[in-house]
């Protein structure tokens, strides 16, 4: 009479039968860690605490001084909170300062970071994906080209953008922070690594065979498989835009075009001016209101990054 054989775990092989014909389960030999691993992860820790605790300090003490007014922040503690609660107060006077001008440096930062950051991000992904997936003559030079430009410094490059733009009279404009913000050499090259890894090859073929043109593939096939690299460049793109300052301090001299690193910085010069308006509570208060809109953009998306869209697009 045959034994039944009762099989392992998942992810193990099966147990021998034994001479009185039941499983026998095989002891995985345990891994023996070294003396010195403890050790090290302990100063691993703690570096990763320091990090940490060196990232969220400015943090909170802008989150704590924004809830004070102009004379808390300078008879009290710094990372402790004042007797007088006054952040509903500080949001209210920054919108209302100076004729709402906040509101329109924040309408201003929003159009240069919908057009400029979303039109890079849009010209990364067409370009990351044809030169992944289409051969042609100077793909070599191109990519090149495309290294060469991310090891160059954005700052090399506003002087010469500046007088060329001030030669076909678009300084003090708002295309000033616009065109320049529309090439993303980095975002290029991250969506072209994507793009070679993320879309395969067998997918554009039988979409091809099927009647598929181009264009159709690309937006039907290709674009879903690419939503975690075009979140990521999305978000490089917008918090590179965002806090843009140097460009649109030597483009901008019109107040009504500053974006808000720009107009903060204007305020904070006020503020410390001799015989200037107190306005410094102002500043941090606009710091925290600015700072808000890129923390809830990378809470929204993170999930992108965190789950494979191309996870079961090939059947076996």
């Amino acid at each position: 009479m045959a034994s039944t054989v009762t099989p392992a775990s998942t992810g193990s092989a099966a147990s021998p039968p034994g001479p009185s014909g039941s499983a026998v389960r095989l002891r995985t030999p345990r891994r023996r860690h070294s003396p010195g691993r403890p050790r090290r992860s302990v100063l691993l820790t703690v570096l990763t605490g320091l990090v940490l605790l060196y990232s969220l300090v400015p943090l909170v003490w802008l989150v704590i001084s924004a809830t004070k007014t102009q004379e808390g922040l300078s008879r009290s503690f710094g990372l402790w909170f004042d007797g007088d609660f006054a952040l509903w107060d500080n949001i209210a006077e920054t919108f209302t300062y100076d004729d709402g001008v906040f509101a329109r440096w924040l309408l201003n930062t929003l159009l240069y970071v919908v057009v400029g950051a979303g039109g890079a991000t849009f010209l990364a992904v067409l370009g990351g994906y044809a030169l992944a997936k289409f051969d042609f003559p100077g793909r070599r030079a191109v990519f090149a080209v495309v290294i060469g430009a991310v090891a160059v410094p954005g700052t090399a490059l506003a002087v010469p953008t500046f007088l060329m733009f001030s030669t076909m009279g678009l300084t003090d404009t708002p295309w000033a922070v616009i065109i320049p913000s529309l090439i993303s050499p980095f975002g290029l090259y991250l969506m072209w690594v994507f793009a070679g890894e993320a879309i395969p090859t067998e997918l554009m073929e039988a979409a091809r065979i099927d009647g598929a043109g181009e264009v159709r593939t690309f937006f039907t096939v290709a674009l879903p498989l690419l939503a975690p690299g075009i979140v990521t460049v999305s978000l490089f793109t917008m918090v590179a835009t965002w806090n843009n300052f140097f460009l649109p301090l030597i483009m901008i001299k019109d107040p009504d075009w500053y974006p808000l690193t720009l107009g903060l910085h204007s305020w904070n010069a006020q503020a410390a001016t001799a015989g200037g308006q107190p306005v410094f509570h102002l500043v941090v208060t606009g710091s925290l209101i600015t700072i808000v809109p890129l923390i809830a953009a990378f809470l929204m998306l993170q999930k992108y990054w965190q789950s494979g869209l191309a996870a079961g697009s090939v059947k076996e």
